[in-house]
């Protein structure tokens, strides 16, 4: 069995990223990119899918890890009873191809180690045929993928794996280093480990000075924010939802979906978060992305997007995978794309607003695509979709989706009168007049006090929570303040919220998840909003408790039995954090989230869309 989702850390080069278990074992890693079939796919069966495990050879060892501060690198401690010695593991930012990097370092007397390699592309499907090379290293083929390991370390095979035995002494370190290149092509050139482990260093410790956050959380929020660095693609600017696929929302459940592409509604969270942080660069160049991917005729819009703003991403299931802890299906691909998403158009607005209060270029070609975007919108904002959570169940008339529509026509009013965007502004506030009157009439239930999910319904929803975060209504107004009331009261388990309950809405799955942590952050931006600034705070710090002892958060957590579940790690739940940190560090501010900070303005890098 693979090991629980919070006994992972991840690695990554910024186009693909790794899973290291507390054990030793890499357990998850698509070469060459974050999307690609995966080369090693233990996380979501058994050894036999693919894992490269270096460990003592004592399994009663105690094990400590961190990452090396402000960096990506990860440092587990084995303590045995001959010694100590510290695995080194990272990816080194790439050049030509991509590393793995993992160097054994002794600290105290002699340890015996041992390494096995178990290479499964497609996977875990396919075998690769492996071979030795003339100067000793090892070269695994399958179809257009080759890695090579390269190690001083004697090693052989034995049962359709590479092993090996050695021993670490005090101050001796071992190199393993596992490359990917192109089958048709020479094997690629090693790498110096040492200097690479020097240049990773310094990369990482150079982007987390640029930090301009000064608050409480400090190192929490540092550690999210390399987190989404690392979760960045580096060739197009995109951020992915996470580094995994199929990680369940219920072990044993069917909840599985393949996080691995860019979901155009995180624009929003992420821009805001990387400008107040101070990362201006990397907002630029998601905004980028955000605009070549949405480019084309309005109406082909599609909710997420490919790392390189592909718009085939198909959905299948592999059926030779059993599926973390049993559960099935295991997806690659996400037929989510194909829905209609109304929130989109608010969500991309009011992203392309808040990178033009932050500074961006405010001449941006995003000016004109984001008028003919609203054109689209006023012909199709009344029609029923499959809202933010992605239901597989019928459309409905969701009532966040309702307002984010509004949000699109409010924050083009906005762009129009701040920044020069060009368009009918009277009809625009005519329509967003509209949906706000609609929203208030056909959204809110007067028996409950509360907003609710979708016209008619008597159920909660936690998106209901972004009316104040967006200014759809003041977070003091009595409506805000009695749906906050429902949701403390309906979909609050064990201090933590719910998205909806899911076993009273039909949404077209089998009932079950965990709590949903950018949800509760959520709740946590509505307590300062509304003034309850204590209660922000403790739930602020029970949340930030539930980070493993990394400092990395899954996409849910299972109160019953206080575990991740979900896809790991999560981009939203740590954009969440760092905006909820954020807030939580600002004073005098009781309305509609906050934009930049004057302060925290330096000039941004005018990059071309």
């Amino acid at each position: 069995m693979p090991s629980k989702i919070e006994d992972y850390a991840l690695i990554g080069d910024c186009e693909t990223a790794a899973l290291v278990a507390k054990d030793g074992s890499l357990d998850w890693l698509c070469w060459p990119r974050f999307d690609s079939p995966a080369c090693f796919a233990a996380l979501l069966g058994t050894p036999e899918h693919g894992r490269w495990k270096i460990a003592p050879r004592d399994e009663k060892a105690k094990m400590t890890r961190r990452y090396r501060k402000d960096t990506l690198i990860l440092e587990t401690d084995f303590e045995t009873s001959e010694g100590s010695v510290t695995v080194c593991d990272f990816m080194p930012l790439r050049g030509k191809h991509s590393d793995v990097v993992r160097i054994v370092r002794g600290r105290r007397g002699r340890v015996p180690m041992c390494m096995e390699l178990v290479l499964r592309f497609d996977y875990g499907r396919s075998v690769p045929w492996v071979t030795r090379t003339d100067d000793g290293c090892l070269r695994g083929v399958a179809g257009p993928n080759m890695v090579v390991l390269r190690t001083p370390v004697e090693f052989r095979g034995e049962n359709m794996k590479t092993v090996a035995e050695f021993s670490v002494s005090e101050g001796e370190s071992v190199p393993f280093v596992l490359t990917y290149g192109q089958s048709h092509l020479p094997a690629p050139e090693p790498i110096d480990p040492r200097r690479a482990f020097t240049d990773t260093e310094k990369f990482w410790t150079d982007w987390s000075s640029r930090c301009l956050y000064r608050g409480p959380w400090k190192d929490v929020v540092q550690r999210s924010l390399i987190t989404l660095k690392a979760l960045t693609y580096w060739s197009t600017g995109g951020v992915l939802a996470a580094a995994t696929t199929s990680l369940p929302e219920r072990p044993g459940g069917e909840r599985n979906w393949d996080y691995r592409f860019c979901w155009l509604r995180d624009a929003s969270f992420t821009l805001l978060v990387l400008m107040n942080a101070g990362y201006f660069d990397e907002a630029a160049d998601w905004q980028n992305w955000l605009l070549r991917a949405v480019a084309g005729s309005p109406d082909q819009v599609q909710i997420m997007y490919g790392l390189a703003g592909e718009r085939q991403v198909s959905e299948q299931d592999l059926d030779w995978l059993p599926g973390y802890e049993k559960s099935k299906p295991v997806r690659i691909g996400n037929k989510a794309a194909e829905q209609l998403q109304l929130d989109i158009y608010g969500e991309v607005a009011r992203a392309l607003y808040h990178a033009r209060e932050g500074g961006l270029r405010k001449d941006h070609p995003g000016l004109a695509l984001q008028a003919k975007l609203l054109e689209h919108l006023e012909t199709i904002w009344r029609q029923a979709d499959e809202g933010i959570w992605e239901v597989r169940g019928s459309k409905r008339q969701f009532t966040h989706s309702k307002m984010m529509a509004w949000v699109a026509f409010d924050r083009a009013i906005r762009s129009s009168e701040k920044f020069g965007l060009d368009g009918p502004v009277e009809r625009w506030k005519k329509v967003r007049e509209e949906i706000h009157e609609e929203v208030c009439r056909k959204g809110y239930n007067p028996k409950l006090g509360s907003f609710v999910q979708y016209y008619g319904s008597k159920e909660l929803d936690a998106s209901l929570l972004m009316a104040a975060k967006t200014g759809f209504l003041p977070a003091t107004d009595p409506r805000i303040v009695g749906t906050v009331r429902a949701i403390e009261k309906k979909l609050l388990r064990g201090g933590f919220v719910l998205r909806y309950d899911t076993k009273r809405v039909r949404d077209g799955l089998s009932s079950g998840e965990g709590v949903f942590l950018a949800c509760s952050f959520w709740l946590a931006d509505n307590y300062v909003m509304m003034g309850r600034r204590d209660e922000a705070e403790k739930l602020f710090a029970r949340l930030v408790d539930l980070t493993n002892d990394v400092g990395l958060l899954s996409e849910e957590y299972d109160v019953r039995e206080e575990r991740f579940v979900g896809n790991f790690p999560q981009a939203f739940s740590h954009v969440a954090l760092v905006n909820t940190a954020i807030n939580l560090s600002r004073t005098g501010e009781t309305d509609e989230e906050i934009g930049i900070e004057p302060s925290a303005k330096p000039a941004a890098k005018e990059t071309a869309a």
